[in-house]
This record gives C-alpha cells, sequence and structure tokens, in this order.
C-alpha cells in the first residue's frame, strides 16, 4: 500500500479512472465515429431489419414475418427468415459493483477498485469509438442510472459516480441493492443491439437475477465479467490466518482439508454457473482477477459471445 495514499487499491480515486483512458483511437468496432444525430458509423454486429443482406435460417416464433423468404420456404417445405446486417448508432451500457462484497482484495486492490478501473476503461474505449456511453452504479447505498450519452462531460459524471461508489461506507452485514434491480435498471436502459457489460462477483444472483440476464441477452450483446480474488477461489496453504473487515478480526482455519476442499467447490459453484448462463445464451463471460490490468483482459477483440449450439451467436472473434 502506496504511503503518500494509505487508501490505494481500496478506493479508486477519480485521477486514477481517468488514468486508464488508452492513447488514440479506440471503439468496439471498425467504421469510426457516428455521422449523424441518428444514424452509426458502425456495421452492427447485431442483425435486424437493415439494408444488407445477411443470411437465411429457419424461423422462430417472434420473427417478423415481413422478413421471410418464401423461396426458400417453397424449396425446403420449411419457413425460413432472412437476416440483415444494419448500420445503426449503437449504445453501450456498464454495470458496476461497488458494494460491501467487493470490498475484498489481497492482490493489488480490492476487487471494487478492480470493477471501477474496468467499467472506466470500457466507458472511454466507447467514448473513444463514437458511441453512447451510460451506465449502471450499484452502490451500498442504493442504484444510480446514467443514461446513454455522447458527451465527454456527461461521461464524466458517471466515472465520478464510480468513483464515489467504491469510496462510499459499506458495513457488510447491512443489506444493499440487490443485483436482480441493477440488472432491471440495465434492462430499461438498453435498446436492442446495446453492447452492455455487467462488472461484478455475482455473490448474489438469484433466480431474479436470472431472469433478468436472460432477458437483456435477448436483443443485446452482454458481456459478464466475473470479478474475483485468488483468495475467494481457493485456500491459502494450510495454517491458521487473521482476516478482517476493518472492524472484527477472525481466523481462518485452512488446517482441514475437507474444509478446504468445500471452500473451493462453493466458489466453483457460483462461478461455473454464471459461466454456464453465459454459454446457454449467447453472451461472453471473461474473468477478471486482482492483481490483473484490465486493459490486458477487456481487449475489444476478445469482447464476443460463446458459439451456442444450434446458432450461430453475434460478435467479433477472440484472442
Amino acid at each position: 500500500m502506496s504511503e503518500k495514499d494509505p487508501l490505494k487499491g481500496i478506493v479508486a480515486r477519480l485521477p486514477e479512472l481517468l488514468a486508464v483512458r488508452p492513447r488514440g483511437g479506440g471503439g468496439f468496432a471498425p467504421g469510426g465515429k457516428v455521422r449523424t444525430h441518428q444514424f452509426g458509423g458502425h456495421r452492427s454486429s447485431f442483425r435486424g431489419r437493415g439494408m444488407e443482406f445477411d443470411e437465411v435460417r429457419a424461423y422462430h416464433p417472434g420473427d417478423d414475418v415481413r422478413t421471410i423468404d418464401w423461396r426458400v420456404t417453397a424449396r425446403t417445405g420449411r419457413t425460413h427468415t432472412k437476416l440483415f446486417q444494419e448500420e445503426r448508432e449503437r449504445p453501450v451500457l456498464i454495470l458496476v459493483d461497488a458494494r460491501a462484497a467487493m470490498r475484498f482484495g489481497t492482490r493489488g486492490s480490492f476487487k471494487s477498485v478492480l470493477a471501477a478501473k474496468a467499467a472506466a476503461l470500457l466507458a472511454w474505449v466507447g467514448i473513444a469509438g463514437g458511441d453512447r456511453v451510460g451506465g449502471v452504479v450499484l452502490a451500498p447505498s442504493g442504484v444510480g442510472a446514467f443514461q446513454p450519452e455522447r458527451s465527454r462531460r456527461r461521461i464524466l459524471n458517471f466515472v465520478r459516480a464510480v468513483a464515489d461508489a467504491t469510496a462510499e461506507p459499506a458495513r457488510p452485514e447491512a443489506t444493499g441493492p440487490a443485483l436482480a434491480e441493477a440488472l432491471a435498471r440495465t434492462r430499461a436502459l438498453a435498446r436492442p443491439g446495446t453492447l452492455v457489460f455487467l462488472v461484478t462477483d455475482f455473490a448474489d444472483l438469484d433466480a431474479h437475477g436470472v431472469r433478468e440476464m436472460e432477458r437483456l441477452a435477448v436483443d443485446n450483446h452482454v458481456t459478464c465479467l466475473f470479478v474475483f480474488d485468488r483468495l475467494e477461489a481457493q485456500m491459502p496453504d494450510p495454517g491458521l490466518y487473521p482476516v478482517t473487515d476493518g472492524v472484527a478480526v477472525a481466523r481462518l482455519d485452512a488446517e482441514r482439508a475437507a474444509l478446504r476442499a468445500a471452500y473451493a467447490q462453493r466458489f466453483a459453484a457460483r462461478h461455473d454457473g454464471v459461466e454456464r448462463i453465459c454459454r446457454e445464451r449467447g453472451m461472453t463471460f471473461l474473468d477478471l482477477e486482482t492483481g490483473t490490468d484490465p486493459a490486458d483482459v477487456l481487449h475489444p477483440e476478445r469482447l464476443r459471445p460463446f458459439q451456442s449450439a444450434g446458432r450461430r451467436v453475434l460478435g467479433r472473434a477472440s484472442a
């Protein structure tokens, strides 16, 4: 910990979040800046009703009947629909979690600080690419929502709110807002084709939250950034370790093999459960471990969803 700033790694300072801004160009897709107020310069990764034909696939309930390809339907005996690529303005939404469960870390910083840096980086990349950027800040005291904007001043308000959330007092025993609530707020802000980034440890993901994630994934490109610390995934070497939340001090017993195994299995169940949801719903899943540089993990070329069985999922190639 720095002698100059005793809160370094514990609280995300606004200058730190400004410093993660990449130099030079950016954006999540080629195509340059937005050309007009209503139409974007991106060739969308998402298929819809546009000007450029893309492919034909089997018709699914809910598809627009106006896009049915009657020639292919007549030839195959099965209803098929046309898919198009469209150019459009593309919003970016970032949900960032700074609640009590995120105030933990043994390598470099708390999870909340790493999440804040990742969210700020995503915001700056989006702005550099000409996208409208907004988000939802999940703080101990409540949920703050920011409409997608292209104004750098407005985006600075979002980044400042993220920094403030990491400094907000949080009591581990206090009941704060639920992840499901923040997901619902995110879905309310999203329009079809939005890039949605969920930066959290998913500690309280319940059935309600899963439903909100699934609804988000229907019309949007969702990336789940699973924030964790290595000590959450596996106990340290056998021994007795003092741990504290800043007030109380307890002792972590890492001696018993059965306890060590159960500890690791509990984390794996949460981690693999989120990854499975992403795989089934065509969302991107990325690990974000404390002690790592979010710029190494969040390279735009990596941000694509799983290839789901039986259908081609939208997105760009992964590293």
